[in-house]
């Protein structure tokens, strides 16, 4: 997980923890994972956004980073991010990749939606950022005990709306935009990229008219054994609800081995009646 291994861990910071929101995949995303010390939780809902909510609520410490795991977003970059953030007492920046994108990392098509989509979002919202579609951010987490800055959409539009949420309602002296190197991907893209360009774009507009709506709640499926989809596979060692996720979390910090975790050990998970 280069990814992972790009952000340094020097002590810069006092705890540096990566949690993974995995949408239930059938490669070695959890595994590569977890060897490289990050914590994995199973989302079985679908959508970008949908795991971004997710992560949101359940990521651990006071600031969050987020970053794609395919190697265009420059880890090095965070910690002087996070100094910047706090040094300035901002609440929210945001990354523009389009400023200092390296040859190769946008093809043409790629490059020429996000030129759309970042004008279009200017145009209706006037809102000073140039790279609607960035998905590294830099934030505190006490940012959503104000409902109003959390983003509503399961998908794609996530992203142009948590911009839109953090400039309308934590204010231009308290968020800012900060350009960063992007490089060509690692991997398969995973995005459609018509599909996903042209519901991003109908999103700007129905979004300005107040149109969003919630469909699934913030935050992890409560801790409820029937409401879960099951696993793509029967890894005892992998928690199926947000509770043994805690608990596997507590079984990590208290000493014990993450890897020998068992769902189906009561003194591992107390969820599992003896």
């Amino acid at each position: 997980m280069d990814t992972i291994r790009s952000i340094p861990n020097d002590g810069w910071c006092e705890k540096l923890d990566f949690l993974i929101v995995d949408g239930n995949s059938t490669d070695r995303t959890r595994e590569l994972a977890e060897a490289e010390g990050a914590s994995v939780y199973l989302e079985p809902r679908k959508g970008y956004g949908r795991a971004y909510k997710t992560g949101f609520s359940m990521a651990p410490g006071d600031v969050i980073v987020t970053m794609d795991a395919d190697c265009t977003y420059p880890g090095e970059e965070v910690p002087g991010l996070v100094r910047k953030l706090l040094d300035e007492d901002l609440e929210w920046i945001t990354c523009d990749r389009l400023r200092k994108a390296e040859e190769g990392a946008m093809p043409g098509l790629h490059g020429f939606g996000n030129w759309v989509l970042s004008t279009t979002a200017t145009m209706l919202y006037w809102y000073g950022v140039h790279d609607s579609q960035s998905g590294m951010w830099v934030f505190r987490k006490s940012i959503f005990e104000d409902e109003r800055v959390r983003p509503k959409h399961d998908g794609m539009p996530l992203s142009q709306e948590f911009k839109i949420r953090a400039r309308r309602y934590l204010g231009r002296k308290r968020t800012a935009e900060v350009s960063v190197p992007y490089r060509p991907r690692v991997g398969e893209a995973e995005i459609n990229t018509w599909g996903d360009g042209l519901l991003n774009l109908r999103f700007l507009f129905t979004h300005r008219l107040g149109l969003t709506r919630q469909i699934t709640p913030w935050g992890p499926i409560e801790d409820d054994e029937d409401s879960l989809t099951p696993t793509v596979d029967s890894d005892p060692n992998q928690p199926s609800s947000f509770g043994e996720f805690k608990n596997k979390m507590s079984h990590s910090k208290g000493g014990g081995d993450r890897s020998d975790w068992n769902s189906n050990n009561p003194s591992h998970n107390p969820r599992k009646k003896q």
